[in-house]
């Protein structure tokens, strides 16, 4: 058994009024630990520490904070199997997947050292006689990201980096459930020579998200979630004056065109479906197949290959897919796949069925499923399901194929497979969803563009990283300045003019 603690101020601290919650291994069903929850007087405790290192972090010139996130990029290289032990053992993911989630949030670090260039203002000279006009972006103050427990170090490497290399303080609370990966970064903030009280990390429930949500000292909140708990975030936060990016759920679709090249489609789908058990918000559920022959041909292949993945603990580096988060989750899951089942839909490989190893009955496990005809009307295709389930809807024309995409409240992501460059074309230009992949199935953008969906995927008016991001956490500030000079003469009272 392990304890986690909040750190604040470089330290780590303990919950002030002892209130904890369990941690457990998904593989087997165990406590192996325990996280503090934080009262309203540590979130206070943590806003008093990033406000008093605003200050001066925010005057620190860009490469001074650029050569400690250069330092902080080769402490996470180092101490990369440390983060990937804790995810695997908190979260359930297997190894290899672990070990992909901390490249892509290292990406975001990389991106964050190039700040210097990424906050450059523009300058025009004589706007007006002896007149001339420049803008900056400058840092909000103290921040905040509340991340979810999918990814417990790439989703808040997608902010925190950025964040604080535009000057601002900042607070992170993570998921209870996976709650070891911060304080893991936050220590190697504090080797790589951030200064105490510039990150800071408490960990809690609805007590500490809904103080930080009403907290007058922040000035922004950054969430990813599910879309009902984004929309609250969302409306909470901006009734409370706060800036806020709030990302929701998903129902991401594949369209497999009859010229799609279907050994590739399948190959590419069977990760985006099942890889980290489903639980991601780029997860492709829905494989939309235009036309019943490719239809049967795309279920008769994808469902030769699930059924092969090797699932099972993921510090066993054969396995290739682990459990799901949490007992309630897991029941969840099954019990859509079951609502599916009762609604019409055709059950052709069946996760339900899954027999863990031995050692591992307890665990959340749900093998790789595919529900094969289904309709719109099913629980299965309007809820997002979360979990290791594809669920195949079959469409007569391309027409009737985006139809379907359009019409589903969640716009995340979409991808086209097909061999057609004037159908990607059509696609990619008129879908209404905010990441878009042609042959590529997990549409995600690199670090140096910007993550995020549309429709009741997210709720605010920024993407992540990237210029979004930079956009997300910084004001635009205008200077228009005139030195006074011999020629000028005498007061003028009309409205400010370019002559």
């Amino acid at each position: 058994m392990y304890k986690v603690d909040h750190y604040i101020e470089g330290k780590l601290v303990a919950a002030s009024d002892n209130r904890n919650a369990p941690i457990y291994n998904p593989a087997t069903g165990e406590i192996q630990g325990e996280v503090g929850l934080a009262s309203t007087a540590d979130v206070d405790a943590a806003v008093n520490a990033a406000s008093k290192a605003f200050e001066s972090w925010s005057e620190t010139g860009l490469m001074k904070r650029v050569a400690i996130l250069f330092k902080f990029r080769e402490l996470l290289e180092a101490n990369r199997e440390e983060l990937c032990r804790h995810i695997v053992a908190e979260h359930g993911k297997v190894w290899d997947d672990a070990m992909g989630e901390l490249t892509r949030g290292f990406e975001i670090v990389e991106n964050a050292c190039g700040i210097p260039e990424m906050l450059k203002g523009e300058y025009s000279q004589q706007v007006g006689s002896g007149i001339d006009c420049y803008n900056t972006r400058q840092a909000l103050g103290v921040v905040c990201s509340i991340t979810p427990f999918n990814f417990p170090a790439m989703v808040p490497l997608w902010t925190i980096p950025l964040a604080i290399a535009c000057g601002n303080t900042f607070i992170l609370k993570p998921s209870e459930r996976d709650p070891s990966c911060a304080n893991i970064l936050a220590r190697l903030f504090t080797e790589a020579g951030l200064p105490d009280g510039v990150f800071n990390v408490v960990h809690g429930d609805k007590v500490a998200v809904d103080h930080l949500l009403q907290h007058k000292g922040i000035e922004a909140i950054s969430f990813v979630g599910s879309t009902a708990v984004a929309e609250y975030i969302y409306h909470t936060g901006t009734a409370h004056n706060k800036r806020v990016q709030a990302l929701g759920g998903a129902k991401n679709h594949a369209i497999i065109m009859p010229d799609a090249d279907l050994d590739q489609a399948v190959d590419a789908m069977i990760g985006a479906a099942f890889g980290s058990a489903g639980e991601r918000c780029m997860a492709l559920s829905v494989a939309v197949a235009v036309g019943d022959d490719i239809a049967d041909r795309l279920v008769q292949k994808i469902t030769e290959q699930a059924s092969r993945i090797k699932v099972g603990c993921g510090f066993d580096h054969n396995n290739e897919m682990g459990p799901l988060i949490t007992k309630e989750h897991n029941a969840r899951v099954k019990r859509l796949i079951t609502e599916g089942e009762k609604q019409g839909a055709k059950v052709v490989l069946d996760g339900r069925k899954f027999n863990a190893p031995s050692g591992f009955e307890d665990g959340y496990f749900c093998g790789p499923t595919i529900l094969d005809h289904v309709t719109k009307d099913m629980s299965v295709y309007s809820e997002e399901i979360f979990g290791p389930v594809l669920v195949v809807v079959r469409a007569q024309s391309y027409n009737e194929a985006v139809k379907l995409v359009q019409d589903h409240e969640y716009g995340n992501g979409t991808c086209i497979f097909t061999r057609d460059g004037d159908i990607a074309r059509d696609f990619t230009r008129k879908i209404k969803i905010g990441m878009v992949g042609v042959n590529v199935p997990l549409p995600v953008p690199l670090a140096f563009h910007s993550f995020g969906g549309w429709k009741r995927s997210i709720f605010g008016d920024h993407h992540m990283y990237g210029p979004e991001g930079v956009r997300f956490w910084t004001k635009l500030k205008t200077v228009t300045m005139r030195w006074p000079t011999s020629i000028m003469a005498g007061a003028n009272l009309s409205f400010p003019s370019s002559d």
